[in-house]
């Protein structure tokens, strides 16, 4: 499916179960982690017209690589504080499935010599093994950690806790209403039979550099002499396809139209790192947030740290010495999928649905991004 019709379809659906009319639309915010190919010309306003919404209907479309969807909802609710709008849809879209993926080793430089001159970058896969090597997390901690992670999420589909976000997909090959990317049954020993994933990688080259992306890192990082590759398939995010809506409203569109609030943007917040480890930003956003609230760890009943790898959430729970019991409970993106520029939005509907379904108040979203960055919201219940 064109990821043009992919969004469309959520936001048919969203006008559809929310009811508002969308000739009151003032934007339409999308993220995407591309911007190329099918996934470019500004694909929120291309998507707002195949979803049959008035051409009147503006669309803006953003990229804070793997924070893009969260950083949609972020532009949004701003646009609304600040005045300038009543009614702003925002999410994101990403068919990983149509990415490019002949054309060699990812870095994130824009293959621009003067730039990798100055800020040499690795592929994510070796950053986030430079992390289980810094943070000592071995290839049996992390395997353990995305089995549990396959296990959160498969009781979570069983007892239909994603049903009322899920919108069906009708394709040629038939209408998807499930995610097919869980593995269920997964366990640390089945997992411990897959091969590193990024081992080959760190010992080759970027184009025109001399070193290869394991000797750029122990540069670095001179602690450590080697990198322990322990990251695969099974313990990293899903390369799936996948869309997220969410509508944002202020106070007074909701009032007069007669819609009560769910929830509100209690604060948000984004930083950058240092870009060869690159995914270690989670928890410096989600402690800027924090402060912006005047809130503590402590304050947050639930907490999605973006399964990207399996060292990131592991990382930050350590970092900001968080109950392991309250982060990502119905699993995350290791077994359901990382659509780059929908993740952020889906999470955020995540954790509104689960805050309902335990009666709590108050939730963080936090991810890291490409290029070392990190992401976070506070989303409290009204």
């Amino acid at each position: 499916m064109h990821p043009q019709t992919l969004f469309a379809t959520c936001l048919a659906a969203l006008a559809r179960r929310t009811g508002f009319d969308p000739a009151h639309v003032g934007d339409v915010i999308a993220g995407n982690g591309i911007l190329s190919g099918d996934h470019g010309d500004d694909i929120a306003r291309l998507s707002v017209l195949l979803a049959g919404w008035p051409e009147t209907v503006p669309g803006m479309t953003l990229n804070r690589f793997c924070g893009s969807g969260q950083q949609a909802v972020t532009v949004a609710a701003s646009s609304i504080a600040a005045g300038s709008e009543d009614l702003v849809i925002a999410g994101g879209v990403e068919s990983m499935s149509r990415w490019d993926v002949t054309a060699g080793v990812p870095t994130i430089d824009g293959n621009n010599t003067d730039f990798r001159a100055a800020y040499p970058t690795v592929p994510q896969g070796i950053s986030a093994d430079l992390i289980a090597t810094l943070e000592g997390f071995t290839r049996e901690v992390v395997d353990s950690y995305a089995a549990l992670s396959q296990d959160r999420a498969a009781a979570a589909i069983d007892e239909g806790r994603f049903d009322r976000s899920l919108v069906e997909v009708a394709t040629p090959d038939g209408t998807f209403a499930r995610d097919e990317h869980p593995r269920p049954g997964s366990s640390a020993q089945t997992l411990a039979r897959l091969r590193p994933a990024f081992a080959a990688m760190g010992a080759a080259c970027a184009g025109g550099e001399h070193r290869t992306f394991d000797e750029i890192c122990l540069e670095r990082y001179p602690s450590i002499d080697q990198i322990d590759h322990v990251h695969h398939a099974g313990n990293s995010s899903g390369v799936v396809d996948g869309a997220a809506a969410v509508l944002l409203a202020s106070p007074n569109w909701a009032q007069t139209n007669g819609v009560k609030p769910r929830a509100q943007i209690r604060a948000a917040a984004a930083i950058g790192s240092e870009p060869i480890i690159m995914l270690t930003a989670p928890g410096p956003a989600a402690q800027r947030c924090l402060e912006r609230a005047g809130m503590t760890v402590a304050d947050i009943d639930l907490w999605e740290i973006n399964e990207a790898f399996a060292a990131v959430p592991l990382k930050t729970i350590r970092d900001l010495d968080i109950d392991p019991d309250r982060v990502n409970v119905n699993g995350g993106a290791i077994a359901l999928g990382h659509p780059i520029g929908a993740t952020g939005a889906m999470l955020i509907g995540t954790i509104l649905d689960e805050l309902e379904r335990r009666d709590l108040t108050t939730g963080l979203v936090t991810m890291c991004t490409g290029g070392g960055m990190g992401t976070a919201t506070i989303v409290e219940r009204l």
